[in-house]
Formats: C-alpha cells, structure tokens, sequence
C-alpha cells in the first residue's frame, strides 16, 4: 500500500517493498544493477556536459532528467515480473486480467490460448524481464533511445488494450506513457547528456556507412 512519496522511495532504496522483499537476497543483486545503471548514466551525463557545450541547455538537462526518470519507472517494474519461470508472480497475475478487460475480445482470447499456458508463459515472462531492463538502461545510459522508444510505444499500446476495461486502470495512464516514449524518440534524448550524443559525434551518421551507419541513424 502506499503512504507518501518520501517513505515510498526510500522503502524502494531500501529494498523493503514487499515485491522486492520476497525476492530474498536477489533484491539486492536487482538494487546494484540499478546503482551501476544510475552510476554510468551520471558519468556519461557529467562527460557530456564537460565535453559538448552545446547540451549545457535548459533542454538537455531536462530531457536527461525526465529519460532518467521514466527509466526508474521501467526499472521498478522488473520487481513484480520477478521470480522469473512462475505463475506466482504479478505479471502472471496482470496479464490474466487481459483476458476479460482487453479492449477487443479477440485480444484477450490470443492472451488465454497463446500466452498465458505454461511453458509459453515462461516465456513471455523472460522476454518481458529483458525488454523492460533495456528499456531502463536505455533511458538511464541514454543509449538507442530513439529505437527503445518506438519499440515502447507498441510495448504500452499492447497493455493499453489489454487493459482498456479493467475498473481499477485508467486508460490515459498507458497513453501518457506511449506520449513519453515517442516524444523521447522524436526528440532523440539520448543525445542530451547520454550514450547518444557521444555516438553521434564519434559516428556522423551522414558519415557513417554500412550496418554500422544504420544503426546509428535508426537508434539515436
């Protein structure tokens, strides 16, 4: 249940949430990718700063804070998909809820046949873990922010439908948060104070052929 924005946070900082508490020592293992993640996203931000006068903008410093922001966000829902090759967790648990809320009923009968049976399950779940955790370090390190975000703007539109009819959800959540993603990726937010910016520099894109000029075009 949650009390106040202080005691919250500094229950997640403390790793005392109860989602983080039934992980055992894990949570600790999860709270330090999270320390290094935080680490290198503000070295990079204070290289960058240190480096390109051109990010020392009002803009830049508040692209880097809202992309970090959102990050955190993404990274503290990898606690209730956890543990992982379960149907005790609280992905499990949601992704059921689609099956009766989804906004199209063929939606939730492609979750109760396809997804939610075990092994696939299992497999969704993993694959689920993974792409959250990128989408972190992405916005965190500022790095493939442009590519992360498309990506998550269908991620969100899937959860948008599939939830659309349950009372406890509002709607516009998932579409302010699919806003958040794509704007981070029309903007290209990773070049404020992130991994981006330091891509584009060392590899123009208009300079930069073949696989590698494509992915430096597309990702950041």
């Amino acid at each position: 249940m949650r009390t106040d924005p202080v005691t919250d946070i500094l229950g997640f900082l403390l790793a005392s949430h109860g989602d983080q508490a039934a992980l055992g020592p894990w949570r600790w293992v999860m709270m330090g990718l999270l320390a290094l993640l935080l680490l290198g996203g503000l070295a990079v931000a204070v290289r960058e700063w240190a480096i390109d006068p051109a990010q020392r903008t009002g803009r830049d410093l508040g692209l880097f804070a809202a992309r970090v922001l959102v990050g955190l966000m993404w990274f503290q829902n990898l606690f209730w998909k956890l543990p992982l090759f379960s149907t005790g967790n609280g992905l499990y648990y949601w992704t059921g809820q689609e099956v009766g809320n989804a906004a199209f009923a063929v939606h939730g009968r492609l979750i109760e046949t396809l997804v939610l049976p075990t092994p696939n399950f299992h497999v969704v779940n993993v694959a689920v873990f993974l792409v959250e955790l990128t989408f972190a370090a992405s916005l965190i390190l500022g790095l493939g922010v442009r590519l992360v975000g498309l990506v998550g703007v269908l991620f969100v539109a899937q959860l948008w439908l599939g939830l659309y009819k349950h009372p406890q959800e509002w709607p516009w959540s998932y579409v302010f948060l699919m806003l958040l993603m794509g704007l981070f990726a029309l903007l290209g937010a990773g070049r404020s104070l992130g991994l981006d910016g330091m891509l584009r520099r060392s590899h123009p894109p208009h300079l930069t052929y073949g696989a590698a000029g494509v992915l430096v075009r597309t990702a950041t």
